[in-house]
């Protein structure tokens, strides 16, 4: 067997595009037990390109909460400006929209999903590092998200993790700070 060209598999992230933020959080805490969600309001991205022009930021707020191994993102979409959010699985509407993976070797991960046949549609910096999403929706059938492996992130991504290990429930949404 040949090895595979991915350097980095392991999703770590699961997004869902949602109507209303808030019931989604209460929803995912009072269905499932996830929780703590951390809220981010006015996400945006730093030099974006989509689809090879300097735009792609759309009006979003967005919540992260750790779920086991996983973090579940839930994002909120206030515009219909094009973005990576107005197409893709969802389209613009509801229901499930990426998977994310944190990347040890960006460049490489980004070069296999390129040598495989999914097209880059968005690049930016997020904290000043690069993220991308790929287009993998006739594979795959959603978006696959790259995330650089950055020391900015794994401080936020330890504090989500910290938080919901033994949450009782309370303090169900929260901010950085």
């Amino acid at each position: 067997m040949l090895p595979l060209p991915f350097p980095d598999r392991g999703f770590m992230q699961f997004c869902w595009l949602v109507p209303d933020l808030d019931a989604a959080m209460a929803a995912w805490t009072r269905h499932c037990g996830v929780g703590p969600f951390f809220r981010f309001d006015q996400v945006a991205y730093e030099k974006p390109n989509y689809r090879g022009t300097a735009s792609g930021n759309a009006d979003i707020t967005a919540a992260i909460a750790q779920a086991g191994d996983v973090q579940i993102e839930l994002v909120c979409v206030r515009d219909k400006k094009p973005s990576i959010w107005q197409e893709g699985p969802t389209a613009g509407r509801s229901g499930f929209h990426h998977a994310a993976i944190y990347c040890q070797d960006y460049d490489a991960t980004m070069a296999s999903y390129a040598k495989a046949g999914s097209e880059v549609i968005f690049t930016g910096l997020m904290m000043g590092f690069r993220v991308g999403w790929i287009d993998a929706v006739s594979t795959l059938g959603f978006f696959v998200e790259l995330i650089e492996a950055n020391p900015v992130a794994e401080g936020i991504f330890g504090k989500f993790r910290q938080a919901a290990e033994n949450w009782d429930g309370t303090d169900p949404v929260r901010r950085l700070g």
